[in-house]
């Protein structure tokens, strides 16, 4: 590149140089620097020509998704999972239409694939305005549906890692409809991180047609042949929820966020900020209930750390515990206890705000 056109490496070298004088300046001029030394350190290594162009390609699709995003960040968004292969005339087709329209008259906004069949039907029932659909580059099948097509929050991207990646960050509730492999892997992927810390807590509903029989097929498999064998903990079931009811699939979604609003690591305590402030009676009646999911301590309460100082949730109360980073589904039914004993000092509840 150098040799081929030197009046554009001269531009790249004094971009770079301009950059790094205005480190200082910038709001997260270490983290910028640590990127650009990141990069650097890797060209001195002897990579390959495709391996740049992974680096390259995965950061494209980053920019483009920080960009699209960073609008909607204050609102609550719900992914919804599902094949790509529904019929219009199908009813989970039909379902999925006036799913997403409740979740939008909620006031959420829905994620899809941005492809046909159940995310098709997710689009056209939130509405272009309140829909996002995050794409791949697929040599079949994965064309926009008419729902999203040609929007500014259509997102394209490369690779499935990046898209999953954005998935599950911009998502504050996951819903599975009936799928095939790819409704899997995004199940499974979901369930992973979940289980390994990794991403939430967010509730994940899995939603089948009246009377269907899907997930509670794959429900008895994973307790015949994962639960049995102890290869997943009896409380993971706490993890999501079943249902056929598109009000019930609605109202466990708002339900999660009725007094947790978020978390957050601070060294090794995890925070929880809530809503509304639980009395000590609640305290005390949670370290009783859930002291299996500590390491050592209480619950307690908390102010906001030196370290949220510019969180736009400083002045929420939260609560700091220890907690054994192992326990999910524990951790599930702790945010689920919360939320009952909290929720009646609410007047009124925005579960769309973050």
């Amino acid at each position: 590149m150098g040799s081929s056109n030197p009046e554009a490496l001269d531009q790249l070298q004094a971009d770079l140089s301009r950059l790094v004088s205005q480190l200082p300046q910038l709001e997260h001029g270490s983290l910028i620097q640590r990127a650009l030394q990141n990069i650097l350190s890797m060209s001195q290594e002897n990579l390959e020509r495709l391996d740049w162009k992974i680096l390259q390609g995965s950061l494209q699709d980053m920019e483009h998704a920080f960009q699209v995003f960073s609008p909607y960040r204050h609102v609550r968004k719900v992914a919804v999972f599902g094949s790509a292969r529904t019929p219009e005339d199908d009813p989970d087709y039909a379902m999925t239409v006036a799913f997403t329209r409740a979740l939008v008259e909620q006031g959420f906004m829905v994620m899809t694939g941005g492809g046909g069949g159940i995310m098709e039907a997710a689009n056209k029932g939130a509405g272009r305005s309140r829909s996002f659909g995050l794409n791949v580059q697929l040599p079949f099948e994965q064309s926009a549906n008419p729902f999203i097509d040609g929007d500014e929050k259509l997102l394209e991207f490369k690779y499935f890692f990046t898209r999953k990646l954005f998935f599950l960050r911009e998502t504050d509730a996951v819903v599975a409809l009936p799928g095939g492999y790819g409704t899997m892997d995004e199940l499974y992927e979901c369930l992973t991180l979940i289980q390994t810390g990794k991403f939430g807590p967010a509730p994940l509903v899995l939603v089948d047609r009246p009377g269907g029989d899907y997930w509670q097929e794959w429900e008895n498999f994973s307790k015949d042949q994962l639960m049995m064998k102890g290869l997943i903990s009896s409380e993971d079931p706490s993890l999501y929820t079943i249902t056929d009811r598109i009000d019930v699939a609605c109202q466990v979604i708002a339900d999660f966020y009725n007094v947790y609003h978020s978390s957050r690591y601070v060294g090794s305590s995890l925070i929880l900020r809530l809503k509304v402030e639980l009395s000590d009676e609640d305290i005390e009646l949670l370290n009783q209930e859930f002291s299996d999911i500590l390491v050592t301590g209480k619950i307690e309460k908390t102010a906001a750390f030196p370290e949220e100082e510019f969180d736009p949730t400083v002045e929420l109360p939260r609560l700091k515990l220890h907690y054994d980073q192992r326990s999910t589904g524990r951790l599930y039914q702790f945010i689920a206890s919360i939320n009952r004993r909290g929720v009646t000092k609410l007047s009124q509840t925005h579960p769309e705000q973050k």
